[in-house]
Order: structure tokens, then sequence, then C-alpha cells
């Protein structure tokens, strides 16, 4: 009785110690090799098979894991090579030599025992020691046998891509919103290629900054389509496609997929780690279209100026900004074991009822379906004074859960976003002067002189006196844009008024030149109009405006 009672509870030890114990298959596909591989040539770690392809012996490759509990672990290779090789396998401070002996069917090498902590990365690493054909080896799985049930944290997945971590910003519902600021730094290291760090993004579109080769940068500004199409824009309606309404000097412009579709632009600009960089998004919702424009602008900080970088219409929208977010992204799986940070600070939105700015201090942190089916876990977010912060990659341990909120001090100042005086004030008006001299010579418009740049022509001398700045003045008027003809303002049957010195430069600085009683024809360069400003659905940034005004009356 006394010899079964010791059996039965030697068994259940046996079976605790067992249920203890984790044995992990970790596939040779999810992987890293360093330098990293270029797909588009050869690909080498390749869903089932595992890595293939190894033939550079500068090349090393890793498998990644979070530690996560203090405890021994055993290692195997599941490993095969044609020729014969010889690995260096390093892991937790110790390294291995193990010889892969030529043979076409996959073999079971034991590496060694290792003694993981109770955080941090893990790195299991393997560079050829010696190499006898035309390639190194290929990796069919690192088996990893511990002491402890999760021990260790292993991606198992095909994907490769650190989790996609982002900043929901709540509106309440009465919020108009036509204007989003935001302010972006990336600290020197975390500043990897084929990184995505995204500033202002909203139900329609996104804006950000990106390092998307070794030796180019980009300021990235995109607008998605209407319907349901996910990959191919040549599938697109001519009804649900963005259009393109101007764009910055410089800037280029093209359709994109596979991510949704829409109209994408970019700008090349070698942003700088450690600086902070300014984003301003706009909208124009209009109701007799259905459509909004949405325009981008960047502060170049090395220029001390804002940048325009596109506008474009969007079809079946006709709304405000909304579903305000920031995320932080690795595009490419070939480096998503690397580190990526970005600090967000210093939000604001501006209402359309009131025109006043409204301080964003409130995040809610979210995740990719990478991240909440914990595929990764390595990413995390939060709040560090007056900024937000996000962070993917480099097998870190989390320091957030999906849903949490985040709470920042609040800075109390917005930095102003003047973008009248913007990077490409000087040639766009070189541009608008060219445009506006030809339109002359064809004779599609008439002038009698220029004053500051604005031409003007008096198409009926008044019997009053002169207009003078200070002047409140009654007009009638007609405005119309000079490249298409459109008219896009006018009074009906009754004038307005109101004072001079509050209208845009061009009228101030031309109007003067007309009599009470008169009237005149203005055509004004965009930048002494609205310049790259988007102030409604029909007026694109850039535009050269044509104004024939009738002066009923000036008074002081």
């Amino acid at each position: 009785m006394i010899r079964t009672m010791l059996t039965l509870v030697f068994a259940c030890l046996l079976l605790i110690a067992a249920q203890a114990q984790q044995t992990l298959i970790i596939p040779g596909f999810t992987g890293y090799a360093t330098p990293a591989e270029n797909d588009e040539a050869t690909a080498m770690f390749v869903a089932p098979k595992g890595l293939v392809n190894w033939t550079n012996t500068r090349q090393h490759i890793s498998y990644m894991g979070i530690m996560q509990q203090a405890g021994e672990a055993a290692l195997w290779l599941h490993v095969q090579s044609d020729s014969g090789a010889e690995l260096i396998i390093t892991a937790a401070g110790k390294k291995f030599l193990l010889t892969v002996p030529a043979g076409k069917l996959y073999k079971r090498l034991y590496i060694g025992s290792i003694t993981t902590a109770d955080s941090g990365a893990l790195a299991v690493e393997l560079t050829c020691n010696r190499k006898t054909g035309k390639t190194i080896a290929a990796i069919q799985s690192l088996e990893m046998k511990t002491a402890h049930s999760n021990q260790v944290f292993f991606n198992i997945k095909e994907r490769r891509n650190a989790a996609s971590v982002h900043l929901l910003y709540p509106l309440a519902d009465t919020v108009k919103a036509t204007a989003f600021y935001n302010e972006l730094r990336v600290p020197k290291g975390a500043d990897v290629i084929h990184s995505y760090y995204m500033a202002c993004g909203f139900a329609r579109g996104y804006f950000g900054i990106q390092v998307n080769a070794a030796k180019e940068r980009r300021v990235i500004f995109s607008v998605w389509d209407a319907g349901d199409e996910a990959a191919d824009r040549n599938k697109v309606a001519d009804s649900n496609r963005v259009q393109l309404i101007a764009k910055g000097s410089g800037v280029i412009t093209n359709d994109f997929g596979n991510e949704g579709t829409g109209g994408h632009s970019h700008w090349v600009y070698n942003w700088h780690a450690d600086s902070t960089y300014k984003f301003l998004v706009t909208a124009v919702p209009d109701s007799a279209t259905n459509t909004t424009t949405y325009a981008a602008y960047f502060y170049a900080a090395d220029s001390a100026a804002w940048k325009f970088i596109a506008a474009f219409r969007a079809p079946k929208d006709a709304q405000y900004l909304r579903h305000l977010y920031s995320f932080t992204e690795n595009f490419s799986g070939v480096n998503g074991q690397l580190y990526r940070r970005a600090y967000f600070g210093n939000q604001w939105i501006q209402d359309e009822a009131s025109g006043n700015w409204q301080e964003l201090t409130k995040a809610t942190f979210s995740c990719d379906v990478t991240g909440r089916a914990k595929d990764r876990a390595d990413f995390g977010g939060g709040a560090a004074g007056n900024q937000f912060y996000l962070w993917n990659g480099g097998f870190k341990n989390p320091d957030v859960e999906y849903g949490d909120t985040l709470l920042r001090t609040a800075n109390g100042v917005r930095t102003p976003a003047n973008v009248y005086h913007h990077l490409d004030s000087v040639a766009q008006a070189a541009t608008d002067q060219r445009l506006i001299l030809h339109a002359i010579k064809a004779g599609k418009i008439d002038t009698t002189g220029a004053v500051h740049g604005v031409y003007y022509t008096i198409l009926q001398e008044g019997n009053g006196r002169q207009v003078a700045l200070s002047d409140t003045v009654k007009v009638f008027y007609k405005g119309s844009l000079l490249s298409t003809g459109e008219v896009f303002d006018s009074t009906k049957e009754t004038p307005v008024e109101f004072p001079l010195n509050r209208l845009i430069k061009g009228w101030q600085y031309a109007l003067p030149k007309c009599k009470v009683g008169g009237s005149i024809r203005l055509v004004i360069p965009s930048g002494l109009a609205y310049s790259v400003r988007n102030v409604a659905a029909n007026i694109p940034p850039n535009s050269i405006m044509v104004f024939d005004i009738e002066v009923v009356d000036a008074r002081q």
C-alpha cells in the first residue's frame, strides 16, 4: 500500500515537472539577417520551409525572443547543409561551435544549455565559421526546452514586422475640427530604415515622416479613396477617386494601393533624429459636392519655414477631421527586430464654430492585429511630461496594455502656424509672375499697371475720391481663378462692405488705385491672396485670383 502511494506521488511529481517545462519550436522563417537580405533579389526567410539561400558568410542570423523568467534552457537546431558547414552560435552570453554534417536531410543537432534572465531580449545568433558549398545551411527550426512555462517568448508567425502602435486622440462628437497640429521627434538610434513615424492621421488619410532607404528620407501625405477596393486603384471608379488639387514645389505625387487605395504625395527631405518637426493638416468640407479638401503642411526646422506638401479632394465625404491618431510603423519585416521610438507632443485642433484652438492632452493606446494577437510582445507607449511616446521592436518587455488611457502635461501655448511665408514663396512668386505675363501676352487679361506685384486695369473711372487703405469699402465683386476662369465667389444684388485693411494683401495694395464710383480688375498672385492655405473647396492652394470690383462707397 505504501509502495503504491509512493509510486502515485512520484508520478504526480513527474507530471508537475513536465507541465512546468516548455518546449518551443521556433520556425526558421522567423529569423533576421544582418546585414538584412534584399527580399526583391533573393528570399531567405520562406514559410513554411524556414531559412534558405543563406550564402553570405558575413551575414549572421538572429532568432529573437523576450526573457520573462530566469531559468535553464536547452537548445537544438534543425538544420541541413548540402556540403557541410561549421556554425558559431551565441546565446545568453555563451558561445557554441556546431558542426553540421553534409547531407540532404534535416538533422536535429544539440547546441547546448543556457541560463535566461527574468527580462530583456534573448538573441540566438548564428554565424558561419566554415563554408564548404554554395550555401551555408538551411534552418528548419530552432528548438528550445525551458525549465519553466512562459520562461521565454518567441514570435512563431510568418510576419516578421514589429507590431504597429498608435495613439488615438478622442474628440467630442460636437467638435468640427478644421485643422490638426502635432509635433514629432525621433530620438537618435531609433530612426532606422523601413520606419514610418506618422504625426497627423485622420479618417481619410495620414501625414508623417519615413525612412524608406539607407540614403533617402521622406515626408509622406496620403488620402484614401472612397469605396472598398483594397489593392488595385485601376479598379476604383472616378466617382470614388481622390483628386490632387495642388502640390508644393518638388513634391512627387502618384497612386497607392495594397492598403486601400488613394492619392499619395511625398517630399524627399533629409530629416534628422533628435530634431522636432511640426505637422499641420487642414480640412475644408463642401456639402454641395459631398467632398472634403485635405491639405498638409510640414515645418522644415532647418529652414525655419513651412512647406506645403499637397492638397487632395476626397469624394463622398463632406466631413471634418475625425478619428485623429498617430502611429509608429515598421513597414518591412526584414528588420522587424530593430527598436523604433518616437515622441509626439503639443497636439492641437481648431474648431470651425469658434475658430479657437483646443489642446489635446489625452490619448488611448492601440496596436495592430500583430500586437493584439500577442504574436509580438515588444511594443509600448506612454506619456513623459508634455509628450506622448510610442515604441516597437527591440524585443523589450511591454510597458502598456491595449486600450490604456494616456495623459500628458498641457503646454498651454500653441506654436503659431503662419503658412503665408512658406519655403517655396520665392519660387511660387516667380511661377505666378510667369503665368500672369503669359496670360497678358496671350490676350487673356489686360493691365493698366502693377503695384507691389498686383496687376490692375481700371475698367471705369470713378467720380469720387481715391480709395484709402484705412477705408471701410462698400463693393460689388466677382472673384475667379486665372487658371480656369471658374468663378469662386461673387456678390448678388446687394453690395458688401468691410474694412479694406482686413482683406487679402492684393486688395489692400491695388484697390486704392480706384476711385469711388469706379471699377477695377485685379490680378493677384497667390502669395498676395491665400498663398498655400486651404481656405475653400473651390480655391486650390497657390491660386492666382482675378477680381472685378465696383466701388460703391468708401468711408473712414
